[in-house]
């Protein structure tokens, strides 16, 4: 026996006639049809007894209409809840983010964003900027927070938020490790960690032009492409690296984040980050949360 069958039947006993019993099901008169002769066949029983003037029940379909009626209500009546808490519940906001923004920011703004929206339901995609844009593009995500780069699509809008600011990971067994920071001059001789620049281009740029900003070249010893990579390749002794500082927030052992001593306590803006979202779009929950973003932009970036 298979539910539409019952429903059919049950729809042909109510009705007592196939056109009403076809137009309250929403089927053609020969599909239901179809599904009571099915239905009679898997039990072995005529359940209708037909004729060209009337439709009625044998003793079978009376037996089986008394026990079907109850379990197709309840049915229906788990579809109703199920469909009622459907549109009860909130909007859903689907949020992209790089990395360290995924562990520093973001954070913080789910935390404010739950106080003035508690219905909203967020999802967060931790991911690259380069993968994270067509995402965006693609309707599969409402807003990212990216580093953001020349030749984005005229299809978005792209907000600059602030700059975060750079720290090393050096290994708890180095030699820096006692300091209370270091600067780019001591790196010289350290075997530097790099990501990748196809996919991380802002990330290795802070790292080449810190050197060159002072004339020297880094030792690199090794290419990663992930940031966790990155910091546990520091925590196995590899070498050190120039990260975000919300990277820090990665826990693992046996490594060290140390500010990175500048010159005359000069800006470094090499790390910027931006939020980004479609220009055509209309979401309330996404402009919300933007406002949010934007109407608190010192607020966090004091803790980038």
């Amino acid at each position: 026996m298979e539910l539409e069958q019952l429903r059919c039947f049950a729809a042909v006993a109510e009705q007592l006639h196939f056109g009403r019993a076809a137009q309250s099901v929403g089927l053609l008169p020969a599909s239901l049809g179809r599904h009571v002769r099915l239905l009679e066949e898997s039990l072995g029983t005529s359940l209708l007894t037909r004729t060209t003037r009337s439709v009625t029940l044998t003793e079978d379909g009376v037996a089986l209409l008394k026990e079907v009626r109850p379990v197709l209500a309840r049915l229906d009546e788990v579809a109703d809840q199920i469909r009622s808490r459907k549109h009860s519940a909130g909007p859903i906001l689907r949020i992209g983010a790089i990395d360290s923004a995924a562990a520093g920011l973001v954070p913080m703004l789910l935390h404010d964003f739950r106080e003035i929206a508690p219905q909203t339901t967020t999802q967060l995609v931790e991911d690259k900027s380069i993968r994270l844009i067509p995402k965006l593009l693609a309707g599969r995500l409402d807003l990212i927070l990216i580093r953001p780069r020349e030749g984005m699509s005229a299809s978005l809008v792209v907000k600059p938020l602030f700059y975060e600011t750079a720290v090393v990971a050096v290994p708890e067994r180095s030699a820096f490790a006692s300091q209370c920071e270091v600067s780019v001059q001591e790196l010289q001789d350290e075997p530097m960690i790099v990501p990748e620049r196809r996919s991380r281009p802002h990330s290795y740029d802070l790292t080449m032009e810190l050197f060159s900003e002072i004339g020297l070249r880094p030792r690199i010893a090794q290419i990663a492409d992930e940031k966790q990579t990155i910091i546990n390749l520091v925590a196995a002794g590899i070498g050190s690296a120039i990260v975000p500082k919300w990277t820090s927030k990665l826990a693992v052992s046996g490594v060290k984040y140390l500010p990175l001593s500048r010159e005359h306590d000069a800006p470094m803006h090499k790390l910027p980050l931006a939020v980004a979202w479609m220009k055509a779009v209309r979401e309330p929950a996404r402009d919300l949360f933007i406002e949010l973003l934007t109407g608190n932009i010192e607020k966090y970036s004091a803790l980038a």
